[in-house]
């Protein structure tokens, strides 16, 4: 037998390299900064708002002032575990300003992060039901920042409305009834910089090409807007009340819509109209003033906007209201039809003792 072979194989051998000792001291040591880090932020995480808020915060606000309004609209758990967050990163909230929402369910820790370091949230405004300037004002002020003043001033700055292309008595007209989105301490002239940035999107030229069909601005179309939707609430109407007024201004006849006269008088309220109330002296009355007034009576819908433009077809050129009250109208094209109309609307009236 020949000498056996001791010698390990090449297969046998372990070639297996040892992890050099630093790299597993730093692995460890990562893996314990990481359970401490947890074990830290658990109680943060944990603690969650049982409820959503807006915290509305001025610049010069103090920390401790924040931390009560997240008390008194979230929770003083809440807000304990968010300012003790603050604290022990410095967070020093006097120099933010803006609104900044906290969401149902958020942690602490989210918090406390978003009012250091993060962005403003927008204030959602819903624009409706508006008919002056003042009431706009009023409402901006309200949601906003700025006092109404403030607003108010703008929409009465002949310069600033020049450079959006309007002027005091349309600027209005660069609003819709519709939600806006708004930084809580956006300044006047940027909102309505942003404003006239929307209203020339609205108008594309699909909406222009339309006006200039009916020999009317934008403008004009707004202010006829604002007219129908003062007469009538119905949307299947508004397209036929638009026709007759633009009839009416075809014929160079005066529009005498009764909604101009309350926003001439100031009483919206008003369900029957004097003949001295017809006779007030304003550009806003349209049976005092030929052609539409000098701006819109209301802030209109855009179904009112587009009803206009495609208004259909028809020669009416009167109208009167039901005298079942259900909101709709009788049109007429004769004068002597439009009367009877109207004294079926006025005994209407009678029977109900209604007499303003």
């Amino acid at each position: 037998m020949g000498a056996r072979n001791n010698r390990p194989s090449a297969k046998g051998k372990n070639n297996k390299k040892k992890l050099p000792r630093w790299l597993i001291i730093t692995a460890v040591v990562t893996v314990v900064l990481l359970a401490v880090a947890a074990i830290f932020a658990a109680p943060f995480l944990t603690v969650t708002a049982d409820k959503e808020a807006m915290l509305l915060i001025k610049r010069g606000t103090t920390t401790e002032a924040v931390g009560e309004m997240i008390a008194n609209e979230v929770s003083p758990e809440f807000s304990d575990k968010v300012m003790e967050l603050l604290k022990m990163t410095g967070g020093d909230l006097s120099t933010r300003q803006g609104a900044f929402k906290i969401k149902e369910g958020e942690s602490s820790l989210s918090v406390a992060n978003h009012l250091r370091r993060g962005a403003p949230d927008e204030i959602k405004v819903t624009i409706n039901n508006i008919r002056t300037k003042e009431q706009l004002a009023k409402l901006l002020g309200k949601k906003l920042m700025l006092d109404e003043a403030d607003y108010l001033k703008a929409f009465n700055d002949k310069d600033l409305c020049a450079s959006l292309e309007k002027n005091p008595d349309n600027v209005t007209g660069l609003f819709l009834a519709d939600t806006y989105q708004f930084l809580w301490d956006v300044e006047p002239a940027k909102l309505l910089e942003s404003m006239k940035k929307f209203s020339d999107s609205f108008w594309d030229s699909d909406r222009k090409e339309k006006a200039e069909k009916l020999g009317l601005t934008p403008d004009q179309v707004i202010a006829l807007a604002a007219i129908v939707e003062g007469e009538t609430a119905k949307a299947d109407e508004k397209g036929m009340v638009a026709r007759l007024y633009l009839n009416r201004l075809k014929k160079n006849m005066k529009l005498q819509a009764d909604p101009t006269v309350k926003f001439a008088i100031g009483d919206f309220a008003l369900r029957r109209l004097r003949l001295a109330d017809t006779r007030i002296e304003s550009p806003w009355n349209t049976y005092y003033v030929e052609g539409l007034p000098p701006g819109p009576i209301c802030i209109p819908e855009k179904s009112s906007i587009d009803a206009v433009l495609d208004a259909p077809e028809h020669d009416y050129i009167y109208m009167c209201a039901k005298e079942d009250f259900s909101g709709y109208h009788n049109f007429a094209v004769t004068y002597s039809d439009h009367e009877a109309n109207a004294k079926r609307y006025q005994k209407a009236l009678d029977e109900r003792n209604i007499t303003r």
